[in-house]
């Protein structure tokens, strides 16, 4: 998902000046509190920050109040415009060189907390545009969609995992309004995926996060339409909304409710949470009871379900000694290669083959992810290659693909409550070639597990907006997986 705040349609006429019509430049909704900074160049010219305002909703903001906006949220499909006071407006059709720089603090991605009151460090997101526009009030159009996809295979009795999507797999395409909500399930059912929908809360609904009646209406209308099934809430925990502090631990339990109301309004089963803090969860379990609501803890790269952290997720379980307590499987965590979709993007960053090639070696070393990244940078350094120009690829690298055997969730199967069934590229042989497919359904169909199976395309983090239709690869994803299902030999 190209990671910028503006793109080709961007540069638009305004009375003042001009304006630039800005795309959120991650997966998820963000609050206003989120934009940390904003500079502009104009054909090599700064714009001062005083010539500068943030419009949403109607609202004019100068950009040094944007961190008090911890109430106002950017919804993903959403386009603010950043309004630049000039003498001259621009004309429709000029061209112009433009340059934003950004970053963004993402409030539910912390590294450390704060202490004393003061604020935690979260994971910021550093945005770099270039790039000449020309002057227009039109928006770019959505290109046509692939229909004349096989239908897929009816399921059966024998079947032993029920497959479905998260919806956070066309990220780049509903983030661009390639699709709204409706229509976006409209083209999982044309292709035949599901039952089971997933969703991300941050991403698709647009009052996160509560629930409004108005999505509960449009939820339960598509899904009596298209017979789907909800499978996994993803549910975030904003600790760093507010900019001056972390959430009290009082915050983050109300928060949490608010996550398991909205889950129990569209019909979820299952809440995927964030957060694993001990005293959190033994406050929360008597509102999942209440709710009929199961809580799975994520385990995504670079981790697996014996590193550390998890281990300490483990024995915190054991002391709760609860059957709603359990994991989502991320199947990130156990890979053989790197993704050919994140190796062509390094390549267009400006990696040569030499690098390319001792980025791998470096990959699939046993070193923690950090100093694997740490010995990456360093070898790019020595070879005066300037690692900004990857950017955020150097981390990705290793913090999205790990490399724990896939036997290794056998450990932990029946608490296993449900699956990310990660992906990144299906080759030409029907193959997710580094993701052990066959393998990981023997895992799991020997070691019991019965529950879904949701894809996850991940692609969307390297890959060019329309480089491929990700909805095309999950629906060939299930048939990998179905094949792959119906190959394993029946119990004796």
């Amino acid at each position: 998902m190209p990671n910028g705040l503006i793109h080709a349609d961007s540069l638009r006429p305004h009375p003042d000046g001009l304006a630039l019509r800005l795309t959120l430049p991650w997966y998820r909704s963000l609050w206003l509190s989120s934009v940390t900074s904003l500079a502009l160049t104009i054909d090599g010219e700064e714009v001062a920050q005083d010539d500068l305002r943030f419009e949403l909703h109607g609202r004019s903001y100068a950009l040094d109040e944007l961190g008090d906006q911890s109430e106002t949220l950017w919804y993903l499909q959403e386009h603010p415009l950043l309004v630049a006071r000039r003498d001259v407006p621009v004309a429709l059709g000029e061209q112009h060189e433009v340059t934003l720089i950004g970053q963004l603090r993402l409030p539910y991605m912390q590294i450390a907390p704060g202490e004393d009151g003061d604020p935690g460090m979260y994971v910021p997101n550093f945005v770099r545009d270039v790039q000449t526009l020309t002057v227009t009030d039109a928006d770019a159009p959505a290109p046509a969609l692939v229909s004349d996809v096989t239908p897929p295979p009816p399921a059966t009795a024998e079947d032993p995992f029920q497959l479905g999507l998260t919806l956070y797999s066309a990220s780049a395409e509903f983030r661009a309004g390639w699709y709204d909500f409706d229509g976006l399930l409209d083209r999982v059912a044309e292709l035949g995926i599901g039952p089971g929908i997933e969703i991300v809360a941050s991403q698709m609904v647009p009052t996160y996060p509560v629930v409004s009646d108005d999505f509960v209406t449009r939820w339960r209308a598509a899904f009596d339409k298209h017979g789907f099934d909800a499978s996994s809430f993803g549910a975030n925990l904003d600790m760093g909304r507010r900019r001056d502090r972390d959430m009290t631990p009082d915050e983050e339990f109300e928060f949490s409710k608010l996550m398991f109301a909205g889950a129990k309004q569209l019909g979820f089963p299952l809440v995927r949470i964030q957060s694993a803090k001990p005293e959190l969860l033994r406050r929360l379990l008597p509102i999942a009871e209440d709710l009929e609501l199961k809580l799975a803890y994520e385990i995504h790269a670079p981790m697996g379900p014996n590193s550390e952290p998890i281990l300490k997720v483990r024995e915190t379980y054991a002391e709760l000694d609860s059957p709603l307590l359990g994991f989502v499987a991320d199947f990130s965590s156990t890979m053989h290669a790197m993704s050919p979709t994140l190796l062509r993007a390094v390549r267009r960053a400006g990696l040569d083959d030499e690098a390319v090639g001792r980025l791998q070696e470096i990959w699939a070393t046993d070193a923690t992810m950090r100093e694997r990244q740490e010995e990456f940078i360093g070898y790019l350094r020595g070879r005066d290659f300037d690692p900004g120009r990857l950017g955020s690829f150097a981390h990705l690298a290793f913090n999205m693909h790990g490399h724990v055997a896939p036997q290794e969730w056998a450990d932990i199967m029946p608490q296993i409550l449900h699956v990310h069934a990660k992906f990144y590229d299906i080759d030409e042989q029907g193959q997710e070639p580094a993701i052990d497919y066959p393998e990981l359904v023997r895992v799991f169909v020997e070691g019991g597990y019965r529950g879904y199976w949701s894809s996850e395309w991940e692609g969307h983090a390297f890959a060019e907006l329309g480089e491929v239709d990700p909805l095309v690869l999950v629906r060939r994803q299930h048939d990998l997986i179905r094949a792959s299902t119906r190959a394993v030999p029946a119990p004796v």
